[in-house]
């Protein structure tokens, strides 16, 4: 089996990091905050990675305490990160090669207050929205439209950013799709940065999208 790509790890660990952070930081700023995230949503995302480009779709379910993001490379593989909110992830591929790797997390899913603590920046326009902007352990920085109060863009610390296409709120994948493939069972689950150190290369950071906060 092939190492796993690291460019999916630069969507794991920025979220990762945000998760643990939030839980410390919180603000008595009387400025603008930013929505919590619905508790269930799908949102089309494309990522841009200084010229990698991934199409992602991300499904968010708090009440079930999972998190999907599939994840299409440019002319490239199409993997799945299936994240649960023990802190367990399954990062496979659905072809020929049956890829797969587990791995665990200290912390489970992002948390829809997640945001909570953000420092507030002000007004921007980005991608033609008129947004406010917050940043959070400058780690993230969070673009929210100013009328329908929908997340348009994030851009990671790194350069890594996020353009968010669609944002449909109660959406939800269906059952079956929630279910990691059989050759992702019975292997070792493999802390974090073990299995960073031990893939092809420790360039990118992790497949950058939603860790809790």
């Amino acid at each position: 089996m092939r190492p796993m790509s690291l460019s999916l790890c630069t969507i794991l660990l920025p979220f990762l990091y945000l998760q643990i952070c939030s839980i410390a930081s919180k603000s008595t700023d009387p400025s603008p905050s930013p929505s919590p995230w619905p508790l269930q949503f799908h949102s089309v995302l494309f990522m841009n990675n200084s010229g990698t480009l991934q199409k992602l779709d991300l499904w968010y379910d708090w009440p079930n305490g999972r998190n999907f993001n599939i994840i299409q490379n440019q002319l490239g593989t199409l993997k799945y990160d299936l994240e649960w909110n023990n802190g367990t992830s399954y990062i496979y591929t659905l072809d020929s090669n049956k890829e797969c790797r587990v791995l665990h997390f200290s912390v489970g899913i992002l948390h829809p207050n997640w945001l909570d603590g953000a420092t507030y920046l002000g007004q921007e326009h980005v991608d033609g929205f008129l947004c406010n902007v917050w940043t959070k352990v400058d780690f993230i920085w969070y673009y929210e439209d100013v009328v329908t109060k929908r997340p348009v863009h994030w851009l990671f610390f790194n350069g890594y950013s996020a353009h968010v296409m669609t944002f449909e709120v109660g959406a939800v994948l269906e059952e079956p799709h929630w279910q990691a493939p059989v050759y992702c069972f019975g292997k070792e689950k493999r802390p974090l940065l073990e299995s960073l150190v031990t893939a092809s290369s420790f360039g990118n950071l992790l497949e950058m999208f939603p860790l809790p906060l």
